[in-house]
């Protein structure tokens, strides 16, 4: 699969959204892959699902409604935000496993700042302990095989009845997707160095009082040129047949 990396650099979010849209309309099965890398200015931006009781206070951050899944978060410079727009059909892959994919490059790319990224059961996108963001202690919280529920329900308990549990975590990407005739847009964002407050004007992808962190508030120093080019390079390697 030949993926085409695009270095967008800072650019307005309603544009962007319109040119993946436009690109995705009009794409054929020849049409090569690409990867868009870039920041956006200060928004806020509504999935599907989005229900108007989590915009808190958006204030003079504006609110743009999309097509993608998921609920409210927010864009912001020192974020870096990538869009794959794939032909999964091609790439011989489901969105289950385009969204592992998704999740692992992130990962990897913590990784590189020995920073130890998570998933959480039922919520999509990636966290990090607060206490210890080093630690690689698996979260009891974490996604587990098939029949692993049915085992707990059996000695009594249902560990997700109540939703995901975000005890002690914080989180540091987001991912929210559309799929359209088999091909992809929207995508994720890794939060680097960000002004984190506007998180405190909604409830992030649709939790109150989820932590929203970045790299520089656990402790680590990077350039958002820096992350920007190592996750593309981990996102094409996993979205890699």
């Amino acid at each position: 699969m030949h993926l085409v990396l695009r270095q967008l650099g800072r650019v307005e979010y309603e544009p962007t959204y319109a040119a993946m849209q436009a690109f995705t309309q009009t794409r054929s099965s020849d049409t090569s892959d690409e990867l868009w890398l870039c920041e956006h200015a200060p928004v806020f931006t509504q999935g599907l699902a989005g229900r108007a009781d989590h915009l808190l206070c958006p204030a003079d951050i504006p609110v743009v409604a999309t097509d993608r899944g998921g609920q409210v978060t927010y864009h912001g410079p020192g974020q870096v935000v990538a869009y794959p727009l794939l032909d999964l059909r091609r790439a011989g892959y489901f969105v289950k496993e385009y969204v592992y994919r998704l999740e692992e490059a992130v990962i990897k790319t913590l990784a590189h700042y020995r920073v130890t990224g998570h998933r959480v059961s039922g919520a999509p996108g990636i966290y990090v302990r607060l206490d210890d963001p080093s630690s690689h202690t698996l979260l009891p919280q974490r996604p587990k095989k098939a029949g692993s529920d049915l085992a707990a329900q059996r000695k009594g308990s249902a560990p997700d009845a109540l939703g995901p549990d975000f005890t002690g975590l914080g989180k540091i990407a987001a991912l929210g997707i559309k799929v359209s005739r088999n091909c992809t847009y929207h995508g994720l964002a890794l939060n680097v160095a960000m002004d984190l407050q506007p998180y405190a004007r909604i409830n992030p992808c649709g939790y109150a009082g989820l932590s929203s962190v970045d790299l520089s508030t656990i402790g680590v120093t990077a350039d958002w040129a820096e992350v920007a080019e190592l996750l593309g390079q981990k996102l094409k390697a996993y979205l890699t047949p």
